[in-house]
């Protein structure tokens, strides 16, 4: 009798932790706008050839969501800044610095709708051990262009067990290089009403690209930043650490 309790006390436990780890992982209510699913989405390319086959892989990767439908187009932004463009999305890759952080995702909101978005991935790390193989570049690629579609982390703790997805922090990220089942269920749900209108596939007014820098300092206020602009729009921001704190 003890021997089947503790079997069930496991089994609760384990229930328990991945629980945890799969609870929903939506970006709070942000979602770009749009009429009808699925939603049809612009990833501007301003990548170095290093980063085109993971840009690629990511766009494929997301649009197998029954809710959206990714295309790689040419870039409108400047790879240093990043600044972002109305309607889309802009990728970049540069050096940005000794800033402890792999990639960065920005999106630029009115209420709750997504207006603009961009993903910078930082080459100060991914060009030197043990940043520079592919798959961390898949890893943090697919983590960031996952974030701009209101998308959250599904665990935040580095030393953990993989999960099978990008959007899990992994020291080694072999395995988490594409969405998982959850990541799509969870997409599904962002995306289950319809608007009356569209900040993807029209150009609303531009909205400011001034954000603040994220450094070493910035570390210890965790991952997810949000500042108040004018007129009740947002910029928020989530931060891929280095997971070993270069």
């Amino acid at each position: 009798m003890a021997k089947a309790l503790a079997l069930v006390a496991v089994a609760s436990a384990a229930v328990v932790l991945v629980g945890t780890a799969l609870a929903n992982h939506s970006w709070g209510k942000y979602h770009w706008a749009r009429t009808a699913n699925p939603l049809a989405l612009k990833l501007g390319d301003n990548v170095s050839s290093t980063w085109d086959g993971h840009l690629g892989t990511a766009s494929s990767d997301w649009s197998a969501s029954s809710v959206l439908d990714t295309t790689i187009v040419a870039g409108g932004s400047s790879p240093s800044s990043c600044p972002p463009t109305s309607g889309r999305v802009e990728v970049c890759n540069a050096f940005y610095g000794s800033t402890g952080w792999l990639g960065i995702a920005r999106i630029w909101a009115t209420g709750t709708h997504i207006t603009q978005a961009v993903v910078q991935v930082n080459d100060t790390y991914h060009s030197s051990p043990p940043y520079n193989t592919s798959p961390w570049r898949q890893f943090v690629m697919c983590q960031e262009v996952g974030h701009v579609f209101g998308l959250r982390h599904q665990d935040e703790n580095f030393s953990n067990a993989n999960l099978g997805t990008c959007m899990d922090y992994a020291n080694d990220p072999s395995t988490n290089q594409h969405p998982n089942q959850h990541d799509y269920d969870q997409l599904a749900k962002i995306y289950r009403h319809l608007d009356r209108f569209s900040t993807a596939a029209s150009a609303p007014a531009e909205l400011p690209g001034n954000a603040p820098p994220f450094s070493q300092a910035s570390r210890a206020n965790g991952t997810l930043y949000a500042d108040d602009l004018a007129n009740g729009q947002r910029l928020i921001t989530f931060v891929l650490w280095t997971p070993f704190g270069e």
